[in-house]
């Protein structure tokens, strides 16, 4: 797959990421409406962004700055073959 180039293109997908993200969040607390789903929604969605950037800031900067990844198969498959 080659990389998305064009920034109207990676605009607009930020732009549906965003709106996925706050659909989703929207239908769960319509399903469940009180402070405990919440609170667990924002800290999963929380835990996984900083997740996400330690997977890919973290681990490109700091611990292996040789590697690039293109993506969370990619890290799997790093961290499947790596040497300890």
């Amino acid at each position: 797959m080659r990389d998305l180039q064009n920034p109207k293109a990676i605009w607009l997908k930020a732009v549906l990421f965003v709106f996925l993200g706050l659909a989703s969040a929207a239908l769960i607390l319509a399903e469940l409406p009180n402070w405990r789903v919440a609170g667990l929604l924002a800290l999963a969605i929380w835990s996984f962004c900083r997740a996400y950037y330690f997977a890919f800031y973290v681990v490109e900067r700091y611990l292996d700055p040789s590697y690039r990844f293109s993506g969370l198969l990619s890290l799997g498959r790093y961290l499947l073959r790596r040497k300890t």
